[in-house]
């Protein structure tokens, strides 16, 4: 059986769904009856110290589009099987999933109808994934560069409306031209996406936000922003990577300031923002990103202004945005998601603006 969640339109919604039982259910729920009972226990909440109260007012994560990146859950997918996965998920009260890989490692194969079945059995829409830009040395490798009819074509099979990659653009160098070389590349993909009904997305790092080498007051992201085509490429900034960015690179490489904030950037073009990586991070100046990496609702970045101005912006129906939580290397990744989906449906406000 399900948790029954705290947030009551959570609840609700969870209600609604036809929980359908897999094959493998009976035996997941051996497998995770150690680790995965101490994640789904009524007790795990929010942790201390934040404050964040169901309390009044709006809910600032839009109903339906909390995800999740499987990257976060790799060692469960390589050891279980997806099917455990998503039965956790569910439970957690995620809406959506982003693929970072279609196979399951040691846990067996599994067909991309399959794979697509699954999600939906588990009430898990499918909202896009990983693959690498480019592998020049491997022109076999599962690259948008080196095979990107394949590319594509998984993705149009797994129903998938956005497929995008976690590379930078630095396939060509860090110069101003380079990156635009990048950008040509990435309309090239965009375009082709496009005719099958997808968004091509890239995916930042903190190094995206870097000075080009040529060109050192120049800022390598706005090269990518102003070199490719808003109709056919689309970004999902990693807020995580984003702030460390604003750490790292708040000054030009002679010293002088260059301040930015993240979402200045989503607010002034928010239909090229479809996707968002939420993951958190406890200040540390002594670090070189300026964060160090935790579970979403342990960190200092504040989720509740970031979300509420997003979907103020946004929230007569211009646009549209997918949140997916992330780790890299979380503790024990089953707690993770269900810590960072309770955080966050708990953020409430009371009004909003702009």
């Amino acid at each position: 059986m399900s948790r029954t969640p705290k947030d009551p339109e959570l609840a609700s919604r969870l209600s609604r769904r036809n929980v359908l039982g897999v094959a493998a259910g009976a035996t997941a729920a051996t497998l995770l009856s150690g680790a995965a009972a101490q994640a789904t226990s009524p007790q795990g909440g929010t942790s201390p110290g934040h404050g964040h109260g169901h309390g009044k007012g709006r809910a600032v994560l839009p109903p339906g589009r909390l995800g999740i990146q499987l990257y976060s859950l790799r060692d469960k997918v390589s050891t279980l099987g997806f099917a455990p996965v998503f039965a956790e998920l569910e439970k957690y009260g995620y809406d959506e999933i982003e693929f970072a890989g279609y196979t399951q490692g040691s846990a067996g194969a599994i067909t991309l109808s399959q794979l697509k079945r699954l999600a939906k059995d588990h009430g898990l829409n499918p909202i896009g994934s990983h693959v690498g830009y480019y592998d020049d040395n491997n022109p076999g490798a599962y690259t948008f560069a080196q095979n990107l009819t394949k590319v594509l074509d998984e993705a149009e099979a797994l129903g998938l409306k956005h497929i995008g990659t976690a590379s930078g653009p630095f396939r060509y160098g860090s110069t101003v031209d380079g990156w635009k070389r990048a950008a040509e590349d990435f309309n090239t993909y965009g375009a082709a996406a496009r005719k099958r009904g997808m968004k091509f997305y890239q995916h930042n790092h903190a190094e995206e936000f870097s000075f080009a080498t040529d060109k050192p007051k120049v800022r390598l992201y706005d090269v990518l922003l102003a070199e490719t085509d808003p109709d056919l490429v689309y970004l999902e900034m990693d807020i995580y990577w984003a702030f460390c960015a604003q750490f790292r690179f708040g000054k030009r490489v002679d010293g002088t300031p260059a301040p930015f904030n993240p979402i200045d950037y989503v607010l002034k073009q928010p239909n090229r923002y479809p996707l968002f990586h939420v993951k958190d991070g406890t200040r540390n100046d002594a670090a070189r990103d300026g964060y160090d990496m935790t579970d979403v609702g342990d960190g200092d970045i504040d989720y509740k202004n970031f979300l509420s101005r997003v979907t103020a912006r946004t929230d007569r129906g211009r646009t549209y945005h997918h949140w997916q939580t992330e780790h890299d290397n979380p503790v024990e990744s089953f707690a993770f998601a269900r810590k960072s989906s309770e955080h966050l449906h708990s953020l409430r406000e009371s009004r909003c603006g702009d």
